[in-house]
C-alpha cells in the first residue's frame, strides 16, 4: 500500500523554515512499518497552488496523511479538496492540533475522512494496517471518522508513556540539504561559530506540558508531561554530528528544563559525553534563583547559549486568568542570574486578556524595560479546544466556527479584541514600549513585533 505524507508550509513567504519534528517521527512510524511511503514536503519545495495541484494529481497513492497545527486549517481544507478532486478512493488521514482541537469541523467541512488525536506515532501505523486488510477502523483508539453522516469517536487512546522507546527520526526520508540550509537562519546573533559553519537542527526532549496557560492549545491535552532519558538524546546528538556535523540544537520542546535536579542531569550528561555543541531550550519562568548561579555556569559549559521562558504579563489579575503560577520577583531574579552566567535570558509576553489596559501594557513592558530583557510579543490568538476560545464565543467575539479559522493568522495579529481599547490604540501602545525597549538594548529594530531574531546580548 502507498502513503503519501504532506508537509503543509505554514509560512510560504519566509526564507526561513524548521525542521518537521512531529511529522518526522510520523514518517519513521510508516517506513519502519515496511509501507511504500512518498513525502510531498510543501515546506521544502514552496510551490503555488497550481503546483501543489498538480504535484498531488501526479502522485500515486492509497492513503494520505497531513498534519498541522489548527492556524493552518485552511490550508487542510485546500490541499484535501484537490486530494479528494483526483484522488476520489484516497483515505485521507489529517493529525496534530487541527484534528485534535476541531474534529467535528474537520470531518464535516472539509476532506479529510480520518482525525488522528494528540500522538500519531502507534495510532497511524494501526490505521494503516486495517485499512490495508480492509478491515472497520472502529478498533483503532484515539481517532474520530465519518459514517453514514454521523461522526464517529473511538476510545481514548492511551498516550506514550516511556519516551525512551521512540526511535530516532529518519532523516533520510527528507531533504536534508534544504532543511540543513534554513534551519541556521533561526540562530540568532551572535553566531557562536561563522555563520557558515552553523550546522543546525532542531530536537524534542519531552512532549506536552505539565501546566494549564487558558491560551495554549496543551490545555485540552491536561498534564501529561514526559522527558526523553538525556543518554538518549545525547546518543541522537552523536548520531547527527557524526552524519551531518551537527554543531546547534533547538530543543523545540514545550519545556525542557523543568527541575533543577533535571537541569543538572541535562548538563552533567552531556558533558561525560563529552558532547561539544551549542543549544538554546525553555526552562520554567521561576526555575533559577541567585544560588543556582554554579549550575547555570555548568548548562553554560555544556553548551547552553539562551533559555527562554514567559513573562506573558505583569499584571496579577491576569496572570491569574492565563492560571500564570509565577512571581514577578522570581523571574526578575531568573533573568538577573541567568544573566550573570553568560547565558542569554529570552522571553515571551501575550497581550490583549479582557483585563489589558494602557497601565497593564505599560506594567508588563516596565519590567522588560528594566530587566533589560527584550520580550517576543503576541497578541492573544483564541486557539479552539481553550478556556480563552470559549469565552471569545460567549463574547460574541467569534460567531461562526470555520470563518474563524480560515482567517485565523499568527500570534503578532491582532485577530480577536477582548479589551476595552480599539484595536489600532493596543497596537500603537505596545509598538511605542517596544521601541522604547529595542532603543534602550541598541537593536535598531525595523520592525518591533514580527522581529525574527534580534542580535542577543549576553555578559561574557
Amino acid at each position: 500500500m502507498k502513503v503519501l505524507l504532506i508537509n503543509i508550509a505554514l509560512r510560504p513567504e519566509s526564507p526561513k523554515s524548521l525542521f518537521p519534528i512531529g511529522l518526522g517521527y510520523i514518517a519513521t512510524a510508516i517506513d519502519n512499518a515496511g509501507y511504500e511511503l512518498e513525502i510531498l514536503d510543501l515546506e521544502a519545495l514552496r510551490p503555488t497552488d497550481d503546483e501543489i495541484e498538480n504535484l498531488i494529481k501526479k502522485a500515486k497513492f492509497d492513503v494520505v496523511t497531513l498534519g498541522t497545527i489548527v492556524s493552518a486549517y485552511r490550508y487542510v481544507k485546500k490541499i484535501s479538496k484537490m486530494i479528494r478532486k483526483h484522488h476520489p478512493n484516497a483515505q485521507i488521514i489529517a493529525g496534530n492540533t487541527v484534528a485534535s482541537s476541531i474534529p467535528e469541523i474537520l470531518l464535516n467541512k472539509t476532506e479529510v475522512d480520518i482525525a488522528v488525536f494528540s500522538e500519531g506515532d502507534v495510532t497511524i501505523v494501526e490505521l494503516l494496517h486495517v485499512i490495508k486488510k480492509k478491515k472497520s477502523i472502529d478498533a483503532v483508539s484515539g481517532i474520530a471518522y465519518k459514517e453514514n453522516g454521523l461522526i464517529k469517536y473511538t476510545k481514548e487512546r492511551t498516550m506514550i508513556q516511556e519516551l525512551d522507546n521512540l526511535p530516532f527520526i529518519n532523516y533520510g526520508l527528507w531533504n536534508m540539504e534544504f532543511y540543513l540550509s534554513k534551519c541556521k537562519m533561526n540562530v540568532p546573533e551572535p553566531y557562536p561559530v561563522e555563520y557558515e559553519k552553523l550546522v543546525a537542527l532542531p530536537m524534542n526532549t519531552a512532549r506536552g506540558c505539565p501546566f494549564q496557560c487558558t491560551f495554549c492549545y496543551h490545555a485540552f491535552y491536561g498534564k501529561r508531561y514526559r522527558v526523553r532519558p538525556i543518554q538518549k538524546v545525547c546518543d541522537e546528538i552523536k548520531f547527527l554530528q557524526d552524519k551531518y556535523g551537527l554543531n546547534y540544537v533547538q530543543f523545540f520542546d514545550e519545556l525542557t528544563l523543568f527541575s533543577k535536579k533535571q537541569a543538572e542531569e541535562f548538563a552533567d550528561t552531556i558533558i561525560a559525553n563529552k558532547l561539544v555543541f551549542y543549544w538554546v531550550a525553555d526552562c520554567r519562568a521561576t526555575l533559577f534563583k541567585d544560588e543556582d548561579l554554579p549550575l547555570l555556569k555548568k548548562l553554560k559549559k555544556a553548551g547552553c547559549v539562551s533559555l527562554g521562558y514567559s513573562l506573558e504579563s505583569a499584571d496579577e489579575a491576569i496572570l491569574t486568568h492565563m492560571n500564570k503560577k509565577i512571581k514577578l520577583a522570581d523571574f526578575i531574579e531568573q533573568t538577573r542570574v541567568i544573566k550573570k552566567s553568560g547565558i542569554v535570558p529570552v522571553t515571551a509576553v501575550v497581550l490583549g486578556y479582557p483585563e489589558e489596559t494602557v497601565e497593564t501594557i505599560k506594567k508588563t513592558f516596565d519590567v522588560c524595560y528594566d530587566a533589560e530583557i527584550y520580550p517576543s510579543t503576541g497578541y492573544l490568538l483564541p486557539q479552539p479546544g481553550t478556556p480563552m476560545y470559549d469565552l471569545a464565543k460567549e463574547m460574541g467575539l467569534i460567531e461562526d466556527d470555520e470563518e474563524y479559522l480560515l482567517k485565523m493568522g499568527d500570534r503578532q495579529d491582532l485577530t480577536i479584541n477582548y479589551t476595552s481599547m480599539s484595536r489600532q490604540e493596543m497596537e500603537e501602545i505596545a509598538k511605542t514600549h517596544l521601541r522604547r525597549i529595542s532603543d534602550k538594548l541598541n537593536l535598531g529594530l525595523t520592525d518591533v513585533m514580527k522581529t525574527g531574531h534580534y542580535r542577543q546580548k549576553s555578559k561574557k
